[in-house]
């Protein structure tokens, strides 16, 4: 008998959407490959209003709603609800999907709508690095007592499986260290400058085509790549750690004579984020660093990430994504899904 599941979307932007697409997309593969259905009962968005229908939410209609600047609540089977939590309590479902914009500094409000679904009983999964930084431990506490996941492959290089590597295939393994680019958009940005632009046209090129962070400060000043290595080492090296602790340095005050004493050199100046036990003392870094061809960081183009990971049983196991964007996430997003379910 096909297996149905209820989703609750908390957030509706760009990577939301591609979500909804993706449902869409992989309907019938679901049916016949793993024989289950899904059902979305509520979207909560930022700035469109929310729906709710137990019934289920005509996923093309939501799309084509939001595409037309209007609100959402013409879909909504019930009052409309303007607060989060309120909203989550409300809508009936098995799974939160949580994709609201990244909180650096606390990981709010994200964490308190986790919260609020794992005490209604849905597993969550999520984009967002904040409440993998902030509220990892208490969460997936949380999750556990309830009977629950808590699950968050995107949060880091999008849909390629980093987190899931090391639950599964490499279980037994000690994660010493690691070294790579983590932040696709400063990657862009190093690169429009070795080709002539400013960093401020850099920056306005990356805003065109969406790839910076709602506050392009996050990327420049390296706060997106600060709070990947901290979500790294706080899962994967079993270590909490928070962006403020990372020794953190942007590209604010990489210059266009510095851009082309590197490609005089033969070099390139990436954003290298960098973590590992050194003497027992966990060293965590973010920084502009010049790197040569022999560098596996130098031919990593445009928003591609790259992150090497030193383990005690392997000395160099690399992981490189190539030029994701929202569709990418939203994988990690069904992935996390399909894991949850355990399905073959």
């Amino acid at each position: 008998m096909t297996a149905n599941y209820r989703l609750c979307l908390v957030g509706f932007g760009n990577v939301g959407r591609a979500f909804a697409r993706l449902l869409q997309n992989k309907k019938t593969e679901l049916l016949t490959r793993y024989d289950l259905s899904v059902t979305v009962t509520g979207i909560m968005t930022g700035s469109h209003g929310s729906a709710i229908d137990s019934s289920g939410i005509d996923l093309q209609s939501a799309l084509n709603i939001l595409q037309a600047g209007q609100i959402l609540s013409e879909l909504s089977a019930m009052e409309p609800i303007t607060n989060t939590n309120e909203f989550i309590s409300n809508c009936p479902a098995d799974f939160m999907f949580e994709t609201t914009p990244v909180s650096p500094i606390n990981g709010q409000p994200a964490i308190e709508h986790i919260r609020t679904a794992l005490h209604t009983g849905m597993h969550v999964i999520t984009a967002n690095k904040g409440p993998v930084v902030h509220g990892y431990e208490e969460l997936t506490a949380l999750a556990s007592k309830k009977g629950r996941r808590f699950l968050f492959e995107s949060a880091v290089m999008d849909g390629a499986p980093i987190f899931a590597l090391f639950r599964e295939p490499l279980v037994g393994a000690n994660l010493i260290g690691f070294h790579g680019i983590l932040n696709s958009c400063t990657n862009l940005l190093l690169e429009l400058m070795e080709q002539g632009k400013t960093l401020d046209e850099a920056i306005t090129y990356g805003q065109s085509i969406g790839i910076t962070e709602t506050d392009p400060s996050n990327d420049v000043d390296g706060w997106d790549a600060a709070i990947k290595v901290a979500a790294l080492v706080t899962v994967l090296m079993d270590t909490p750690l928070k962006p403020r602790q990372i020794d953190r340095t942007g590209i604010r005050g990489i210059t266009p004579a510095m851009i082309q004493q590197a490609k005089d050199a033969g070099e390139r100046w990436k954003l290298v984020c960098t973590a590992e036990y050194l003497d027992g003392q966990l060293l965590a870094r973010v920084a502009p660093v010049r790197v040569n061809p022999s560098s596996p960081l130098y031919s990593v183009n445009g928003t591609s990430s790259y992150c090497q990971f030193v383990l005690d049983v392997l000395p160099g196991l690399g992981v490189l994504e190539s030029d994701p964007g929202p569709e990418t996430t939203a994988y990690g997003l069904l992935a996390d899904f399909l894991n949850i379910l355990e399905v073959a």
